[in-house]
């Protein structure tokens, strides 16, 4: 409570009302797959769009190479093309995949500067580096200060730190290479004295001292960055280890052993070069780098490994993601690969796993085989794979459906919202379908969970089905699932502001008003039942729904129902025969 000491009129403010409650996203999705080059440890990469997703990943890759591990760039291509907005994407690599380098066993002991290609994959090899002579500061010096250190004043001291290599340059051109042990101040002192007459005043200076760096251009194709005043020195803003690490191409590591004063001084090009300046350039070539075998990857390539904040891999990377609704390893029909994605939805119960028939199971019991390996209502199983045009073999070829149909999830999650069952959609830039089924085999596949693909005439190529595989009928539709993870998600991240508030009846008053405001507006789109928000959900908080023991142990709990629409899955028009009699 505020203190009143002083007589007078006061305004405060208090809440009291409902605290407005924003629905979160439900069509943000995340792939996980190979790609040709692309960060494969920390958090997922945000892409919005192929483009995007080129430009950090890479391009299509080759069926000989890496067969049914393929398909990453075709699915997130297909996400875009069928309305995805953005996604988030992981890169996983065969356990024997090497990221190219200049570092080899011959200069091993000899090496200052080891340049890496950012991550691993044949790519590397393709990478040019290349070093220049470079320097950040040029000065004169103004005056010698008499210490028993060899101190200089600069007439102007910005860019030399502590740790630099300089080179002082006379009249005739000499050049004497130094470092700087301390800068302060204006002035600078250097390990060793310098030789001859040093001063120099003039307006046009005749002798300077500079700092000494190099320059590093890093190009991959049509992408190239430079970095300009690199330093071996540690203390430096401009320290080569740090600097790169912003690189998008390379990283690289210092190897450099400090030397000890008795030795030369040698500046950053000649450490990396061995060689002094002598106005050319000096090429890195990196190599070895190889994409390792993909055929040989394992389930465990693609669950990827928990090793904390920043440095999982593989689906693991997506428990530090909470914007992702939609899930998916497309092409990747592992049924090991397949449970763990399932069980990573399950566990955080927050995103929707979209899974892919194996290409070549198309026969009715085959399909129920391999559909009878879940049983979860945060997945859903599509077929038959789709025929698209191959932009990299120039041919008709076939890919997962499961990119194109995350697309669509996201295209009806914005067009209509997430209450919609996302079937009856045309699946876009489709020219064909794997195998064609009928009504018969939809008949048996339908009602065990397996949304199939079709052709109708006139109609182009639509997603026929809607349903999880889930044997629990509660939860036998996509969209109801979906909508319990928009509703339920959206409460988890808008009602932070109740933890440690006092816990009671005002407290109870304002969550019910909140939970009522936001329930009333989900009832507004069409996503629950009823002619009034009173038929669509039901919300309970107080004594009812809490005990003395719970309110002394920290707890509040409202209790929540609410009743979803059902896809009209079944349309029946009945039909009789009309006489003149009735």
């Amino acid at each position: 409570m505020p203190e009143y000491k002083t007589p007078g009129v006061y305004v405060e403010e208090f809440d009291s009302g409902s605290v407005p409650m924003e629905g979160v996203s439900t069509s943000t999705a995340g792939f996980i797959g190979c790609a040709q080059r692309g960060p494969t440890v920390g958090v997922p990469q945000l892409v919005t769009s192929f483009n995007d997703f080129r430009r950090i990943y890479g391009s299509y890759l080759s069926e000989n190479q890496y067969g049914e591990y393929r398909y990453l760039a075709y699915a997130v291509e297909h996400f875009f093309l069928n309305g995805g907005g953005r996604c988030f994407v992981t890169r996983v690599v065969p356990s024997d995949a090497v990221a190219a380098s200049n570092l080899t066993e011959e200069n091993k002991d000899t090496l200052n500067l080891q340049v890496d290609a950012k991550n691993q994959g044949a790519w590397g090899n393709q990478v040019r580096v290349v070093i220049g002579n470079n320097n950040k500061a040029k000065t004169q010096i103004t005056a010698i200060v008499e210490d028993a250190e060899p101190k200089y004043k600069l007439k102007s001291a910005d860019g030399f730190f502590a740790g630099d290599v300089v080179v002082f340059t006379d009249a005739e051109g000499n050049k004497q290479y130094n470092k700087i042990v301390f800068a302060k101040d204006g002035v600078i002192t250097l390990a060793n004295p310098l030789d001859g007459a040093v001063v120099d005043n003039d307006l046009i200076p005749k002798k300077t001292i500079q700092t000494c760096e190099f320059s590093l251009e890093a190009s991959y194709g049509d992408e190239a960055e430079k970095f300009e005043n690199l330093s071996f020195n540690i203390e430096s803003p401009y320290y080569v280890v740090n600097v790169l690490g912003k690189s998008n191409i390379i990283s690289v590591t210092d190897l450099y052993r400090t030397h000890s004063e008795a030795e030369e001084v040698q500046t950053p090009f000649q450490i990396i070069a061995g060689r002094v300046d002598d106005g050319k350039t000096f090429d890195i070539v990196l190599t070895q780098g190889t994409d390792g075998n993909p055929r040989a990857m394992i389930a465990s390539d693609f669950n990827g490994v928990d090793d904390g904040p920043g440095r999982r891999t593989g689906l693991e990377a997506f428990v530090d993601n909470d914007e992702v609704a939609i899930l998916a390893i497309p092409g990747v029909t592992d049924p090991n690969v397949q449970l763990n994605l399932v069980a990573h939805c399950e566990n955080l119960k927050s995103r929707f796993a979209v899974l892919d028939l194996p290409k070549e199971t198309t026969k009715v019991d085959k399909v129920a085989e391999h559909r009878n390996y879940f049983d979860s209502s945060y997945a859903a199983l599509y077929g038959p794979w789709l025929q698209v045009f191959d932009p990299l073999e120039k041919r008709s070829n076939y890919i997962p459906p499961s990119g194109s149909i995350v697309g669509i999830y996201s295209r009806s999650d914005t067009t209509r919202g997430v209450h919609k069952a996302p079937a009856n959609e045309v699946v876009r830039n489709c020219t064909g379908l794997y195998c064609q089924y009928n009504n018969a085999e939809q008949a048996s596949l339908n009602p065990i969970g397996v949304n199939l693909i079709r052709s109708f005439t006139g109609q182009g190529i639509r997603v026929w089905g809607a349903r999880t595989l889930s044997s629990n009928g509660l939860w036998k539709y996509v969209n109801v699932r979906r909508l319990f993870i928009f509703v339920e998600q959206s409460t988890l991240r808008g009602t932070n502001w109740v933890v440690f508030e006092p816990n009671d009846e005002p407290l109870w008053a304002r969550v019910q008003r909140t939970m009522d405001v936001f329930l009333t507006g989900v009832w507004r789109t069409g996503a629950l039942v009823g002619a009034s928000p009173g038929e669509g959900f039901y919300i309970n908080i107080g004594r009812t729904t809490m005990t003395q023991d719970d309110i002394d142990n920290g707890r509040l709990i409202c209790e929540i129902g609410i009743a979803p629409v059902k896809p009209a899955e079944f349309v029946i028009f009945r039909f009789t025969q009309k006489t003149s009699d009735n």
